[in-house]
């Protein structure tokens, strides 16, 4: 995810780190004292070290490898060569810009793991440097699942020793936001903050103002029906995985983010329709969805489904650690039979594990507020 209009030291939200233990309810205040020239450094989640012994299938995930940085494509360069030979790896999405990049990083993935699946994430389909045949973004979709199928990438539904992996094809739609918009401030427009409306190229029919696009791209799940339905009735539990939020309640509130415009862009209510369909109506303990795109460390459940992010993440968001840091990661969602632990810290998540929701509420938080007086 890229928005032109914030600055390189600020993420798109922020808030200052704090002790390991939440307390019942996090104020303004408290934050004000910590904050420090609008540069916070977010605690360090703490790597799981429980599948290091597991014997039976482990799973692990990640998003957001953006490996057009050279930090990036050395981070996927040092996973090691031996400890991953048995795993599993989940991609949800924005591998990379290029198709070359794309290629070198699944190849360098498929060496050090069993099993690799992917969903395509927006960065991926961006042409803005494409120089081969790809026409427009569909194009290059095609290519790159084209090379998915020669690097042996799996991005359709697969069952793997009980296990049901379902990676879901999904675009975004600006009627995805449910919430009370900002007014106090001018906020850019989807055009000017979001590179997508210019890097990616779509066929006249196909549009991001519209549902089009993500109507077309959740199409594409329709074709697996039914090895759908065999892993529903086969396989316990259940992972599925997408590059976009299927809920808005997987982001910070407006209010909280620099461009609080932000979850027009990032998610689809088909997703969580079609992840519905597959997990049921009120989920289970067998339920997981995992997810990228906004580079929040992430780990919730709601209404019955565990929703997980687990984003590499771009490198100055890292060194604030924005996405929890990078020691934790790939990680390892499933191993011996169960899904791991909640994340902890996980500081968005966490946050609203302790504080209510309240979208009614559009006064900007102080640091949102203060950026935007210095505009």
């Amino acid at each position: 995810m890229v928005l032109a209009i914030i600055p390189s030291c600020l993420s798109l939200s922020q808030k200052p780190s704090h002790s390991f233990g939440l307390p019942k309810k996090i104020s303004f205040g408290e934050h004000e004292r910590s904050v420090k020239r609008n540069c916070i450094e977010r605690p360090q989640i703490v790597p799981s070290r429980n599948y290091a012994e597991a014997a039976g299938l482990r799973v692990f995930i990640i998003s957001d490898l953006h490996a057009e940085y050279s930090e990036n494509m050395t981070w996927v360069k040092d996973l090691s060569n031996t400890r991953h030979k048995k795993d599993v790896l989940l991609v949800a999405g924005d591998v990379a810009e290029t198709y070359h990049n794309f290629v070198l990083t699944m190849s360098l993935l498929t060496d050090k793991f069993e099993y690799v699946f992917y969903v395509p994430g927006n960065h991926d389909l961006w042409c803005r440097r494409e120089a081969e045949d790809s026409l427009d973004s569909l194009d290059k979709l095609n290519n790159l699942l084209d090379a998915c199928k020669r690097l042996g990438v799996q991005t359709s539904p697969m069952s793997i020793d009980s296990l049901g992996i379902i990676p879901l094809f999904s675009w975004y739609h600006e009627s995805f936001d449910k919430e009370e918009d900002i007014t106090e401030v001018f906020i850019p427009s989807l055009e000017m903050a979001c590179k997508d409306f210019h890097t990616c190229k779509w066929p006249d029919e196909l549009s991001n103002r519209d549902t089009s696009l993500a109507l077309y791209f959740d199409a594409m799940n329709e074709k697996n029906k039914d090895l759908i339905k065999e892993i529903q009735g086969e396989c316990s539990p259940i992972i599925t995985f997408s590059h976009f939020l299927p809920r808005q309640e997987l982001c910070p509130e407006k209010r909280m983010l620099f461009y609080p415009n932000l979850p027009k862009i990032i998610g689809s209510d088909f997703l969580e329709v079609r992840l519905r369909s597959i997990h049921g109506t009120e989920g289970s303990a067998s339920a997981c969805h995992v997810f990228g795109h906004t580079h929040f460390c992430w780990d919730s459940t709601l209404d019955g489904i565990r929703y997980v992010q687990a984003p590499l993440a771009y490198p100055r968001e890292r060194k604030r650690r924005m996405n929890g840091g990078e020691d934790w990661l790939p990680y390892c969602i499933y191993s011996d039979g169960k899904f791991a632990d909640k994340l902890m810290p996980c500081y968005w998540s966490e946050y609203y594990s302790i504080n209510p929701r309240t979208p009614h509420n559009t006064q900007l938080a102080p640091w949102v507020s203060r950026f935007y007086k210095r505009r």
